[in-house]
């Protein structure tokens, strides 16, 4: 392939859509009141052909102009990403659910397989929740992977609609092979309260896929974060766990330790404004001491930790090399409990992560322990519309409360031991490595085919998912052969089927390999990248077509693969070998 064939190819794979193909009216500040306000916007939602994503934020719509949009959204089947957010300011509370309801009916028509539906600031309340229900439930949400409705005014009610409709999109999507694989939950100042909580849990368990839970500032106290951490233990490859600003106490602290222990893969906990108290703080050191080894950020401000809790915390974060931030300020260490937390962990050489101590509280009162009467207050204070069974509830926890109030010290206080836990597929995918790879068992390239079948669709998280198989691959057998099935499996999965885009799976692989340039970062290659790949080229399932792209890359002057020349000349000559024209 000449050196102007291989610029034009450049230049072609560039153009190609690896990231969304967009059109954007964000923070226009429109105001689009009827079908003729949104001519424009028709007109060019027709015309954009293959269109993948729409964003409306910060204007305002009204019904007409939705039903208008919606019309035109009817035939757009590679539509994926709903970016909707503050898109009603001004508008009566009940013009919301009907101009939803037509949105989500388009997206139905078109066949639309949705990523990303993100209806965040807009204050639609339990009814708004409603004009989404059967989109949620639908076939186009069978694929979300991000759902974002955080101010949204939901409440109790709209928590468990919203429950609802997500346990049923997983059971069918479920029935039809290909589980609905949501990864980030996003739903701040919603007051979801202990019951919207305790229902969304129930879906996040089903779920098990989640990667991001943000839900700060919804009056969650107790039971519903303890509902909260027995569903988030089943999602293996949780990254990120923000729950800042509700009211845990020692109770619900040491229920969300406990399920810190079964996830290895997080990255940052917010439990800032929490009241997560000394005894909970101790049992989330004893989370840090057994595992969480990627830990980047921990949040326990404002949680009426002592001097003691809060050293207990400073050791356990001691060899956290990923650490970048503790954030301990606003308890109550004192000036001598701020001093000699300082000095212990500059004694580790991490006292740059500590983040400002400004807000301390200063050294407890006598009265400031009495951990029975605030955690009764707290729940009193939680849901208005409590019924008689729950204050039966809460006398119940109160003498619970007054059984562990012996154990008061800090040192004292333990979790129940975790179960051991299964060889995962999320956990390899996560965080891939030889040894995970084969304690799957001699099974391992079915289950791994099973847990990527939701992403054939997306050529670039196909791609992605190669290159993480791949990276173990090693010469001794039992992992080389654990490794080529597996890639086989996925990608036969893949080439198989008539909807998946392999001339942009080709263009992403050459992207995140560093031989063709993108706004997205190249990861590190490796040699079992190319060795593997040179596998697959032989392979009946890989397109003829792609050799020569391949082959005409590779041969282009580029550092990327310079790490590894043994394995890149290899592979060109084997494609050199195999390609059509040869």
């Amino acid at each position: 392939m000449a050196a102007e064939d291989v610029a034009q190819l450049a230049d072609s794979l560039a153009k190609t859509q690896v990231g969304e193909a967009e059109l954007s009216y964000k923070g226009q500040g429109l105001k689009l009141d009827n079908a003729a306000s949104v001519e424009t916007i028709v007109r060019d939602i027709k015309a954009f052909q293959g269109l993948q994503a729409l964003r409306l934020e910060g204007n305002t719509v009204g019904v007409e102009a939705a039903q208008a949009i919606a019309k035109a959204l009817e035939d757009k089947s590679d539509f994926q990403c709903c970016y909707w957010s503050d898109m009603f300011t001004g508008r009566l509370r009940s013009e919301i659910p009907p101009a939803l309801n037509s949105l989500g009916a388009a997206l139905m028509t078109a066949g639309a397989r949705l990523r990303v539906l993100d209806l965040s600031d807009n204050a639609f309340g339990p009814d708004g929740v409603k004009g989404i229900e059967k989109l949620l439930k639908s076939e186009a949400c069978h694929t979300l992977q991000e759902l974002r409705l955080n101010n949204c005014g939901m409440g109790i009610g709209g928590g468990k609609i919203l429950a609802a409709s997500l346990i049923e999109c997983h059971k069918q999507s479920s029935a039809k092979g290909a589980a609905l694989k949501l990864k980030v939950f996003i739903a701040g100042r919603n007051r979801l309260e202990n019951d919207g909580a305790t229902a969304l849990a129930q879906a996040f368990q089903m779920i098990g896929s989640l990667e991001e839970v943000h839900m700060p500032q919804n009056g969650i106290n107790h039971p519903g974060v303890t509902a909260l951490a027995n569903a988030l233990q089943h999602n293996s490859q949780l990254r990120v766990v923000n729950l800042n600003d509700n009211t845990f106490t020692k109770k619900g602290a040491i229920a969300m330790a406990q399920a810190l222990k079964h996830l290895r893969s997080v990255q940052v906990i917010n439990f800032g404004d929490c009241l997560v108290r000394s005894e909970g703080a101790a049992a989330i050191a004893e989370a840090l001491t057994e595992g969480l080894p990627l830990l980047k950020e921990l949040n326990l401000s404002f949680g009426e930790i002592t001097e003691e809790a809060a050293l207990v915390v400073a050791r356990a974060v001691h060899r956290k090399e990923h650490l970048e931030k503790l954030d301990l300020n606003g308890n109550s260490l004192g000036e001598e409990g701020c001093e000699a937390l300082r000095e212990t962990l500059e004694s580790m050489n991490m006292g740059e992560l500590l983040g400002s101590l400004s807000d301390d509280e200063g050294e407890p009162g006598d009265d400031d322990d009495d951990d029975d009467v605030d955690e009764n207050e707290n729940d009193d204070d939680d849901d208005d519309d409590d019924d008689d069974d729950d204050d039966d509830d809460n006398e119940e926890e109160d003498v619970d409360e007054e059984d562990e109030a012996e154990d008061s010290g800090v040192n004292q206080v333990t979790t129940p031991p975790s179960a051991p836990r299964p060889p995962d597929v999320g956990s390899f995918l996560s965080f891939p490595s030889p040894d995970k790879l084969l304690r799957l068992g001699a099974k391992r390239a079915l289950l791994i085919e099973q847990q990527v079948t939701w992403i054939v669709g997306n050529a670039g998280a196909t791609a992605e998912a190669f290159l993480k198989i791949s990276s173990v691959y090693k010469e001794e057998e039992d992992v080389k052969n654990a490794v080529l099935d597996s890639v086989d499996a996925v990608l036969r999965k893949a080439f198989s089927s008539q909807s998946f885009q392999s001339f942009q799976f080709i263009s992403s692989l050459l992207v995140m390999l560093g031989l063709l340039k993108d706004k997205v970062k190249p990861m590190r290659v490796v040699e079992g990248h190319l060795f593997v790949l040179e596998h697959v080229v032989q392979q009946d399932y890989f397109p003829q077509e792609h050799i020569d792209v391949l082959h005409a890359f590779l041969s282009r002057h580029s550092k990327a693969c310079d790490s590894c020349s043994s394995a890149r000349d290899r592979l060109k000559s084997t494609l050199q070998r195999i390609r059509p024209d040869a």
